[in-house]
């Protein structure tokens, strides 16, 4: 990096989590750079392209877009949704079981409680109880992302508590109380299997809490889809980092990060070209980072225990997701869903390759925002979680078999979605399927997981130390620090905020100031700020006869 005489900001990883560090050391007067081993920023945030349709395929939505709390402000000092129109939906989410019957997850707590009561009036009790709740935590704003708990003051810490004690009963409750143990007693075998299914796939270890924080989210229109999706969202924050004057380097694969009497004093990359700088930020896997990267040299029993033993665990960990794109040249009528959870039969998902739910989510991304879709036409987007180890040795051993089960894959679905919309039988003009290997080998997130840790377990837990109480740092080593979610949790504004929080620590180390402010670009947003499009995969889907 050249000598400004500041220090200098080496960030691996241009995800979220890694454009935000880069933002705010910006901002912070560091200069910075990012490696990136792809062409495209965002990591798992992203697009791609083909036939003038747009595969989204990260956002379904987006805690932060209402104005007026923690997570707003981070969006609008990255730029995020700077010119942006931000699109809300009266539903969270449809479920609908093998027998056609529904359920509609409204955000409005009382329109929820009476569609929930015709449906079932025998579980009154339980309908009750979760729409009281819900109301409760439509008043509630007490998840901080702006600064990391060891960096809060005394009085700020004694607000988190006068905002938090007098629904401390309600946290507990909810917090203590899993999903899977509060459906399970529905009598409507209905809402027994849809209640999990709210966030579209079942997140099995999750408690009540999550569920009512984001329905409420979404009440306040602060869980919307803003313009331009997942590779806008990413763009957006690019260009704020680039406008403060930052440099990121696409196809940067990083080999190893050097270190020197115990510092982090630059990396080399795989061509073998080497970059140093006065401090290293990972914002790419976490596994990758310990034992590869570093060689397995900077590691804590805890530490050892999250990446020995339960990254291994299915419990822990997301899975891998199976996404099936499929652009329809029909425009279908504004009303109609725009996200369903299918439950489907043992016929149906003997059917779909490693389907792990039973289940299929069908989400009509033309209605998120508009230009993922040319004029007239309209785009799905259809998921299930799956296993990464079928994928990668399927790939690994028969590249022919591999694509014989994509084909599979797309040919369910194809025929699943003619099914229930008649209308664009025939007029099917493009089908993509992206399996967990694909996740792999373009972000390098392990097995292709989604989120990483899964919240709300000893995995979670051991992470959210790393974050309190090492300050994001390996022992034994300085001049690094670690962000993105495989530290700071899940989601994009964790891990926009992970990205904050590591600068802040720095500052701190450094002894400077950390300053943040809002982005000024009004600027509407426009389709061409996506930039170039790439395909994932030369080989497209073949359409058969029958779509």
């Amino acid at each position: 990096m050249p000598d400004s005489g500041k220090p200098s900001v080496l960030i691996i990883g241009g995800g979220i989590a890694g454009l935000a560090a880069g933002c705010y050391a910006q901002m912070s007067g560091l200069d910075s750079r990012i490696l990136e081993k792809h062409v495209l920023p965002g990591g798992c945030c992203t697009a791609w392209s083909r036939e003038g349709y747009i595969f989204d395929y990260c956002i379904e939505w987006l805690i932060g877009t209402a104005p007026g709390n923690e997570a707003n402000q981070i969006w609008r000092e990255l730029g995020a949704l700077d010119g942006k129109e931000i699109t809300n939906f009266e539903v969270f989410n449809r479920v609908v079981g093998e027998d056609g019957r529904e359920v509609r997850f409204y955000h409005d707590p009382d329109r929820l409680e009476r569609h929930l009561l015709a449906l079932s009036p025998g579980d009154a009790r339980l309908i009750k109880s979760f729409c009281r709740d819900l109301r409760r935590f439509l008043d509630l704003e007490v998840f901080p992302f702006l600064k990391p708990p060891p960096l809060k003051t005394l009085p700020e810490k004694l607000a988190v508590l006068r905002e938090v004690l007098p629904s401390l009963l309600l946290f507990w409750r909810n917090s203590a109380r899993r999903m899977a143990d509060f459906s399970a007693k529905f009598e409507d075998p209905l809402l027994r299997r849809g209640f999990p299914n709210v966030f579209f796939q079942d997140h099995e270890q999750f408690p009540l809490l999550p569920y009512l924080y984001n329905i409420a989210c979404a009440h306040h229109g602060n869980a919307g889809i803003p313009e331009g999706g997942s590779l806008g969202l990413a763009r957006s924050i690019e260009d704020r980092y680039t406008g403060l004057g930052g440099e990121i380097s696409y196809r940067a694969r990083v080999r190893r990060i050097l270190v020197e009497d115990g510092r982090a004093v630059g990396v080399e990359l795989k061509n073998g070209t080497r970059h140093h700088a006065d401090h290293v930020i990972s914002a790419c896997d976490g596994y990758t980072t310990i034992y590869r990267l570093l060689g397995g040299e900077y590691t804590t029993p805890e530490l050892d225990k999250l990446y020995g033993e339960l990254l291994h665990k299915p419990e822990a960990v997301y899975p891998g997701m199976m996404s099936v794109f499929v652009g329809v040249d029909v425009e279908l009528p504004p009303d109609t869903p725009h996200s369903t959870t299918y439950l489907l039969s043992a016929q149906e998902s003997a059917q779909l390759p490693r389907v792990m739910q039973d289940s299929l989510v069908v989400q009509l991304r033309s209605r998120y925002w508009p230009g993922c879709a040319p004029p007239g036409k309209s785009l799905f987007h259809c998921t299930y979680f799956s296993d990464f180890g079928y994928w990668r040795e399927l790939r690994t051993r028969n590249r022919r078999e591999y694509w014989a089960q994509k084909r599979k894959a797309a040919d369910f679905v194809r025929a699943f979605l003619a099914e229930r919309h008649p209308e664009i039988g025939g007029r099917i003009d493009v089908v993509d399927v992206a399996t967990p290997t694909t996740n792999h080998r373009y972000t390098g997130n392990h097995n292709g997981s989604i989120l990483g840790w899964i919240g709300f377990t000893e995995a979670d837990d051991l992470a959210t130390r790393l974050v309190n109480r090492q300050r994001m740092r390996l022992p034994g080593l300085a001049g690094f620090s670690m962000a993105g979610q495989w530290i700071g949790g899940g989601g994009l504004i964790k891990a926009a905020s992970s990205g904050r929080f590591a600068i802040q620590f720095l500052c701190e180390e450094l002894g400077i100031p950390f300053r943040a402010w809002e982005s000024p670009d009004d600027q509407p947003w426009r389709p061409e700020m996506l930039g170039h499009l790439p395909q994932l995969d030369v080989r497209p889907m073949q359409l058969t006869e029958e779509a």
